[in-house]
């Protein structure tokens, strides 16, 4: 059952920092490819002239509804469902290379953790769901009862970053059929005790709903295709929330590619389309972590598309 109000509730981490980054021309066209419940386009919408243009982008059909609800009747401002990761393919061509900003806020909404029935927490009983979207096929139940135990140690370690990864991964397929999200949280306590307890169920949630998800592949897509659409100048303000999305935006703002190497010409000079400007990390406040909790694991970074020194 949609509950738009806690797509309302959420705050948007970092606001004022990623409205002052993204704005460099308030006729400019912006895209915010997480919508969320609007809070982010909401701010950006106040500081854009009457003639600038936002497009939302989200996969979620309640976050759309709620945006949309919020947002109201303006002429500026329309929405597309779809991941983001498909951005060159969701936004008329027309609009390839005049984009003047791209946002990313790539944390889980408020609502999508306190809806049980989307099975994203395990800190009440749901279904092992974990969709972002209709739009996917795969479940978090496919996940952990149907994937190898290889597959599934992979996904704990290398996406949940869970060192106990085997043991974990060999007391799921021994717990199988795991029907719920209690279930699954269960199968994870029997194996890791103490105080990193908690922690360790975290983390083993995040790698399925990252491999659920393919998050990280697509936002790898969505930083390729972000050169193809912002004009000369254009910026992206990403926001992440844990080290291997933090990672992959950190690469790519140095070198325009995801191995992180600069290429160079023949006179060494470097060939990047792409120049990291917030000088590193970009912190929430004691003050905003304290109204808002979830601000804690927050990084912003902030690249602008540059022109690439012609080859000769």
């Amino acid at each position: 059952m949609m509950n738009n109000d806690t797509y309302h509730e959420h705050q948007p981490v970092l606001l004022e920092e990623s409205v002052e980054y993204l704005i460099t021309d308030p006729s400019g066209i912006y895209i915010d490819a997480t919508l969320g419940g609007g809070g982010h386009s909401l701010a950006l919408l106040s500081h854009l002239n009457d003639d600038a243009q936002l497009i939302g982008i989200d996969q979620d059909d309640e976050a759309l509804a709620a945006a949309n609800e919020r947002i109201g009747d303006d002429k500026r401002f329309s929405s597309i469902k779809g991941n983001f990761g498909y951005l060159s393919r969701l936004l008329p061509p027309e609009l390839h290379g005049e984009v003047a900003g791209i946002l990313l806020d790539l944390g889980l909404s408020t609502h999508q953790i306190k809806e049980a029935e989307r099975g994203f927490t395990f800190q009440k009983e749901g279904p092992l769901d974990m969709r972002m979207s209709n739009l996917r096929g795969i479940t978090a139940y496919q996940v952990v009862n149907e994937y190898s135990y290889e597959d599934l140690r992979d996904i704990i370690y290398h996406y949940g970053e869970e060192r106990n990864s085997r043991k974990i991964a060999s007391e799921i397929i021994d717990r199988r059929p795991i029907e719920t999200t209690t279930e699954l949280r269960n199968a994870v306590e029997a194996v890791v005790k103490g105080q990193y307890q908690i922690k360790s169920v975290a983390r083993v949630f995040q790698g399925i709903r990252i491999e659920v998800n393919r998050e990280l592949d697509m936002l790898r897509k969505v930083l390729e295709q972000s050169l193809e659409v912002l004009k000369m100048d254009g910026r992206i303000v990403a926001i992440s929330y844990h080290s291997l999305e933090d990672r992959i935006v950190k690469r790519f703002f140095k070198a325009g590619n995801h191995e992180g190497k600069i290429e160079k010409d023949f006179y060494g000079n470097p060939l990047t389309p792409i120049e990291e400007i917030s000088g590193g990390i970009i912190r929430p406040t004691e003050e905003e972590i304290e109204k808002n909790s979830a601000a804690r694991s927050a990084k912003m970074r902030v690249a602008q598309k540059i022109e690439e020194p012609e080859v000769s």
